[in-house]
């Protein structure tokens, strides 16, 4: 079986790769996948809101971890499209799966970034 060349890449340069090859793959998630947009543009507007309505930091990590945790699965959800894609774009009962699960995946996380923000909001009222 063939190895891809980089990886006997070392090191720093190792680094350099792995840093290039990930702005990379944000760019290409930001140019041709809307929902990443919408998400990216969502995470933009809810990030500075989680630091300031956040009484703690464990409140404020679980709202950032939350949004950010969106952005990770949306990002792997496109990268399973992309290869059901290049492997064929016929329809078929396998790629079908594997894009819903893929999609299921996503709705999964924007629940949980609902239910963490509700939770920690309504903490500050059950508290008051």
């Amino acid at each position: 079986m063939q190895e891809s060349p980089f990886k006997g890449k070392t090191g720093l340069r190792r680094l350099l790769n792995a840093t290039r090859y990930s702005a990379e793959g944000l760019g290409a998630a930001f140019r041709h996948e809307d929902a990443f947009r919408q998400e990216v543009i969502a995470a933009v507007l809810l990030l500075p809101l989680a630091l300031w309505l956040g009484n703690s930091g464990v409140e404020r990590a679980l709202m950032v971890f939350s949004v950010l945790l969106v952005l990770i699965v949306e990002l792997l959800n496109s990268a399973v499209e992309a290869t059901v894609d290049r492997i064929s774009l016929e329809n078929h009962a396998l790629a079908k799966r594997a894009k819903d699960i893929g999609s299921a995946a996503v709705m999964v996380t924007l629940l949980n970034l609902l239910l963490v923000w509700a939770l920690v909001l309504s903490a500050r009222f059950w508290s008051a």
